[in-house]
């Protein structure tokens, strides 16, 4: 994983024109299309937890071994359903694949992540030239 300056600041991540919360995705890899970073909760983060919670059940701790099999396939159709969208810091849609939000807040120490696969050629370019995703 590369870590590269984030020429486009701050990204929203939205449920239907709400803000979900927010994120740097400071943590990049062009070669694969997936950008990571910590994750900020918004004022409809509440509305999406639910479903995030579901993967932190199947999987107990990050890196962890699944231990519920049916819950995480319930979080994945859940998540999908959900139709989460991702914009740049000038309002710009960002095409994803898929958005991932690893919720452990409610452990000692716990945090939330993101993970986000970036199928947009153009936002690749804008962080650091990598032009030649798609």
């Amino acid at each position: 994983m590369t870590t590269l300056p984030n020429p486009v600041g701050r990204h929203t991540v939205l449920l239907h024109g709400i803000a979900v919360g927010y994120s740097d995705l400071e943590d990049i890899d062009p070669a694969l299309g997936r950008a990571r970073g910590r994750f900020r909760p918004g004022v409809g983060y509440d509305l999406v937890q639910p479903v995030f919670r579901l993967f932190s059940e199947a999987v107990p701790a990050p890196g962890a071994e699944v231990a519920d099999a049916e819950k995480l396939d319930r979080y994945h159709r859940s998540r999908d359903a959900l139709g989460l969208s991702l914009e740049d810091d000038a309002g710009r849609r960002v095409r994803t694949t898929a958005i991932h939000i690893s919720d452990y807040s409610d452990r000692k120490g716990g945090t939330i992540e993101i993970e986000v696969l970036i199928s947009d050629r153009a936002y690749w370019k804008s962080r650091g030239g990598a032009g030649s995703r798609g």
